[in-house]
């Protein structure tokens, strides 16, 4: 599917993670933070620095900066928090879904005015008891859509009119109108649907010619989409659960891609043996900075 990148990819971190996810670069620290939302950690990679690695107690699915602030936000297993890894110091925010003791959060993003949007799902993957939220900078808390069985993603698209964000479990990519201004959603439609063949679509980012890079978890890829949906790029990754990537590099020319473990046999592990890695390929397109929380 699509063009083939001849770029390599690599793997730059070895971390054999359950389930790596949530890639966010730091253009402050030029460092990339991520999870291992089952091993309930934290993980900051630079080609400068040391990596760290921090442990929380509970699943920890998605991270982005603070804009006025020291420190981090972070979605926790029921709801949000400030987290410093500096100190290291936790405040819990909103937990809206504390009565649901069977969903997690897992992906999440902030949007240009600094909101951030993270997606829950059901602990085993089945019931449709997904939902995706958006906390304000005020620190209140909006369930924005449901019915999910597995949420991922969000992203935006360059004019910031068109958010996207996936169903994973039942192959969907959707795409909304985004009202930027009011934080509103509108005019949900199905933007791609995945065949058993294309996997499931996991975590996405945008680069900055507009174009929609998406994570296929079990089918080793990631593809770089048009506004049509039309496949114009493929990178392959030598492992099969491939969950997120994000762009990074003092130029936003490395495209960092994270991929899990968890349900692996011995077999496929032994034909696998990075997974659960973190990967970084160079790429002629820059990303576009992350968005930061402005709470």
């Amino acid at each position: 599917m699509g063009l083939h990148n001849t770029n390599t990819v690599q793997c730059v971190w070895k971390a054999h993670a359950k389930l790596g996810e949530g890639p966010v670069w730091s253009v402050k620290q030029q460092a990339l933070y991520w999870v291992d939302i089952l091993n309930r950690q934290l993980h900051r990679f630079s080609e400068y620095l040391e990596q760290n690695t921090w442990q929380f107690d509970e699943e920890i699915s998605s991270v982005a900066e603070r804009a006025e602030s020291p420190g981090l936000i972070v979605t926790l297993r029921h709801g949000f928090a400030f987290f410093d890894p500096e100190i290291p110091k936790l405040e819990r925010l909103a937990q809206p879904e504390q009565h649901l003791p069977g969903n997690r959060f897992n992906d999440g993003k902030c949007d240009q005015l600094g909101r951030f949007w993270a997606g829950t799902l059901d602990f085993d993957c089945q019931a449709p008891t997904g939902s995706l939220y958006c906390l304000s900078p005020d620190l209140s808390c909006s369930k924005m859509d449901s019915g999910y069985g597995v949420t991922n993603g969000p992203a935006w698209s360059a004019d910031q009119k068109t958010m996207y964000h996936n169903d994973s479990k039942n192959g969907r990519v959707y795409a909304f109108d985004f009202d930027l201004k009011a934080g509103r959603l509108s005019n949900k439609r199905l933007f791609l649907q995945f065949t058993k063949e294309d996997g499931s679509p996991d975590g996405m980012t945008t680069d900055a010619e507009g174009g929609l890079w998406i994570a296929h978890w079990g089918a080793g890829s990631v593809t770089r989409h048009d506004a049509e949906g039309k496949v114009l790029q493929t990178i392959q990754l030598p492992c099969s659960q491939v969950s997120s990537c994000a762009f990074g590099g003092s130029e936003l020319k490395t495209l960092y891609i994270t991929t899990a473990s968890v349900g692996l046999t011995p077999q496929q592990l032994e034909h696998e043996p990075l997974a659960g890695g973190l990967f970084a390929i160079d790429m002629a397109i820059a990303g576009v900075p992350a968005n930061t929380f402005r709470g």
